[in-house]
């Protein structure tokens, strides 16, 4: 994108569907640094690439403190450390979402048999 291609602010909160309390947050923790003009901030390729791997963290339920390391690693190391840093926090994020998983299915199945119970003491 040149200069002209760059999106607005308004533009940035439309096409990645976040909040303009979202988007400043994240330019202020430093995940974000698009360029000023005056009061405007204009959005390049670049940081739409950064805000599409950060939404997709978020959504995978990596915190933003490991999302901006991760982010860190790019802009210093390069692709592949980046890549394996990513591989490693996903692992441990893999193990995270299984636990919850597991805890999840245990607290259902508990609910549906008090369910069950209750629901057959009130037919008998």
């Amino acid at each position: 994108m040149n200069m002209t291609e760059d999106l607005s602010f308004k533009e940035m909160c439309t096409r990645f569907d976040v909040t303009p309390r979202t988007l400043r947050y994240y330019e202020y923790i430093e995940l974000l640094t698009p360029r000023k003009e005056g009061r405007a901030r204009f959005y390049s390729t670049r940081e739409c690439a950064r805000m599409t791997l950060i939404l997709r963290g978020r959504r995978f339920g990596f915190p933003l403190e490991d999302i901006r390391q991760w982010l860190l690693i790019y802009d210093h190391e390069g692709t592949e450390t980046q890549m394996r840093a990513w591989v490693e926090l996903a692992d441990v994020q893999l193990a995270e979402l299984e636990e919850q998983q597991r805890q999840l299915v245990e607290t259902t199945e508990e609910l549906r048999r008090l369910r069950d119970l209750t629901a057959d003491e009130l037919s008998s």
